[in-house]
C-alpha cells in the first residue's frame, strides 16, 4: 500500500511520463514497419501532444512539490506547459505535407519532437539546478538531430552541426555557472539557493559569477543577444517546419525556465541579476530591429525578429514583478501564434520550381492569394504592435510592468526599437499588396489552412475577449511569488 502511495503523489509529473513511454512505443512502432508507419506516427504523435496538455489541464489546482523537491507543479507550469505541447503538436502537423514534398519521410521527426516536449516539461518544472540541466540536455539532445534532420542537404546538416557546436558551449557554462552557485550556498535546490542568500545582505562575488553564467545558457536557449549566433544560420538551414518549431514551443519553455529560476531561486538578488537582464533585453531587442532590416531571406528575418522578441519578453522579466511575470506569459503564448502564423504563410509560399523563400517572391501575393496576403498581413501588424491586434497587447503589458518598476530607459527604448522593426514589417506588406505578380503560388495544403486560420483569427479577434488569458496569465504569474 505504501508503494501505491507513493505512486500517487507523482501525478504532476504523469504528462511527461506518458509522452516519454509514448515516445518509446512509437520508436518500436516505426522500427518494426519503417517508413510506411509515417502517417500513423505523425497522429498518435499529435494525439500524445494533446493528451498531454489536457493531463496538465485536469491536474489540482496547487503547488505539488515530488522527487525531493526537485520537480514542481504550480499554475506557472500549468499554463506554460499547456501552451507548449499544443506548439510541439502544430509544428508536427505542418510538417507531414512539407516533409512528403521534399521526399524526406522520416518516421523519427514526430517522435523527437515528442521527446523534446518530455525536456521542455522536465525544464517548466524544474525546482533543482540539477532538475534544469536534465530536462534543458533532453530537450536539445532532441532538437540538434532535428535542425540536421534532412540529411541529404548540405544547409540542414550544417544548421544541425552550428547548433550542436554552440548549444555545447551554452551547457558548458550552465553547468559551470551551477557549479559556482552550488559552491557558495552548498545546495543546488531553490529554496536552499534563495535562503542562502539573505534579504539585504550584497551576494558573494562568486555567486554573482555563477548567476551571470546561468543567464548566459538561458540567453542561448532564448537566442538573446549576445548568445543569438546560430539563430539565423540554423532558421534558414533547418526545414521550414523545424525552424518553426524552434521559433515556438522550445522557446517558451526556455523563457519560463528563465523566469522561473530567476525568480524562484534569486528573490533576494534581484539588483545582481536584474541590470543583467536589461542589458541583453535592450541588446536583443536592438540588433533584432536593426539586423532584420537587409534581410532577403524570409526565414533569417523571421530569425533576426524572434531575437528581437525574446528581447520584449525579458522586458517584462527585468521588471521582477507579478505584472512583469504576467506580462512575459502573455506575450509569449501571443507570440506562439503569430510565430507558428507565419511560418504557416512561409510553407505556403510553392512555386513552379517548389519551395520559395525570399521576401521578393511574395510580390502581388494580394492579387493571387488574397486571404493568405491578408493574414500575414496581419500578423505583421501585430508583430509591429498595432493596435487593436493581439501584439499590441503584449507589447503594452511588459513595457507597462517596465515603467511601474521604474525601468524608464528601457521601456523607452524597447518602443523606440519596435519603431525600427516596424520597416522591415511594413516593407514585406508593401510587397505583398503594391507590387507587381512575380508569381502564383501553388495550392496551400489543407493543414497548413488549418493553422494560418487558427492562428489569423486569435491575433485578429483577441481584443474582444482577451480576459480569460489575462486571468489566468495573473494567476500562473502569482504562484511563482
Amino acid at each position: 500500500m505504501q508503494s501505491l502511495g507513493e505512486f500517487s503523489s507523482l501525478w504532476p509529473a504523469l504528462p511527461e511520463g506518458v509522452l516519454a513511454l509514448g515516445a518509446l512505443l512509437l520508436l518500436m512502432l516505426g522500427a518494426v514497419r519503417g517508413e510506411r508507419a509515417g502517417d500513423l506516427i505523425t497522429a498518435l504523435s499529435v494525439g500524445l501532444l494533446v493528451l498531454a496538455a489536457l493531463i496538465v489541464e485536469s491536474l489540482p489546482d496547487e503547488r505539488i512539490i515530488i522527487f525531493s523537491g526537485g520537480f514542481v507543479f504550480d499554475g506557472f507550469a500549468r499554463f506554460v506547459k499547456s501552451a507548449s505541447f499544443i506548439a510541439s503538436a502544430v509544428a508536427i502537423i505542418l510538417g507531414r505535407t512539407y516533409f512528403r514534398e521534399i521526399k524526406v519521410v522520416h518516421f523519427e521527426y514526430p517522435i523527437l519532437v515528442v521527446l523534446a516536449s518530455v525536456g521542455m516539461g522536465m525544464m517548466i518544472s524544474a525546482n533543482d539546478l540539477l532538475a534544469v540541466y536534465v530536462g534543458l540536455e533532453l530537450m536539445s539532445l532532441s532538437l540538434y538531430v532535428i535542425a540536421a534532420i534532412d540529411r541529404d542537404n548540405a544547409r540542414s546538416s550544417e544548421a544541425g552541426l552550428k547548433y550542436f557546436v554552440l548549444g555545447a558551449l551554452s551547457s558548458g557554462l550552465l553547468l559551470y555557472g551551477a557549479s559556482l552557485v552550488y559552491g557558495f550556498t552548498g545546495t543546488t535546490a531553490f529554496e536552499g539557493i534563495a535562503a542562502a542568500v539573505t534579504q539585504g545582505a550584497r551576494p558573494p562575488l562568486g555567486l554573482v559569477f555563477g548567476l551571470v553564467f546561468l543567464i548566459a545558457g538561458f540567453a542561448f536557449k532564448v537566442s538573446a543577444v549576445p548568445f543569438h549566433m546560430w539563430t539565423p544560420d540554423v532558421y534558414q538551414g533547418a526545414p521550414t517546419p523545424v525552424a518553426a518549431f524552434f521559433s515556438a514551443a522550445p522557446k517558451f519553455a526556455a523563457m519560463a525556465l528563465f523566469t522561473r529560476v530567476m525568480i524562484g531561486a534569486f528573490p533576494q538578488a534581484i539588483a545582481a541579476w536584474q541590470q543583467v537582464v536589461v542589458f541583453i533585453a535592450i541588446a536583443s531587442m536592438l540588433l533584432g530591429a536593426f539586423a532584420a532590416i537587409g534581410q532577403s531571406n524570409i526565414k533569417r528575418l523571421l530569425a533576426y525578429s524572434s531575437i528581437a522578441n525574446m528581447g520584449f519578453a525579458l522586458v517584462g522579466l527585468a521588471s521582477a514583478t507579478s505584472a512583469g511575470i504576467e506580462g512575459v506569459l502573455v506575450y509569449m503564448l501571443i507570440y506562439l501564434f503569430m510565430t507558428l502564423g507565419v511560418f504557416a504563410c512561409v510553407l505556403a509560399m510553392r512555386g513552379p520550381q517548389g519551395m520559395i523563400e525570399n521576401v521578393e517572391d511574395l510580390a502581388g501575393l494580394s492579387k493571387t492569394n488574397p486571404m493568405m496576403a491578408f493574414i500575414l498581413a496581419m500578423m505583421m501588424f501585430s508583430l509591429i504592435g498595432v493596435p487593436p491586434l493581439a501584439g499590441f497587447f503584449g507589447k503594452y503589458l511588459v513595457f507597462l510592468a517596465a515603467i511601474e518598476a521604474k525601468l524608464y530607459a528601457l521601456s523607452i527604448i524597447g518602443v523606440l526599437s519596435s519603431a525600427v522593426g516596424a520597416y522591415y514589417y511594413l516593407r514585406i506588406i508593401k510587397i505583398m499588396y503594391f507590387d507587381e505578380v512575380k508569381q502564383s503560388l501553388g495550392p496551400v495544403p489543407s493543414e497548413v489552412k488549418l493553422v494560418l486560420g487558427v492562428s489569423g483569427a486569435f491575433v485578429v479577434l483577441f481584443a474582444l475577449y482577451p480576459g480569460p488569458l489575462y486571468s489566468a496569465a495573473s494567476a500562473a504569474a502569482k504562484s511563482l511569488f
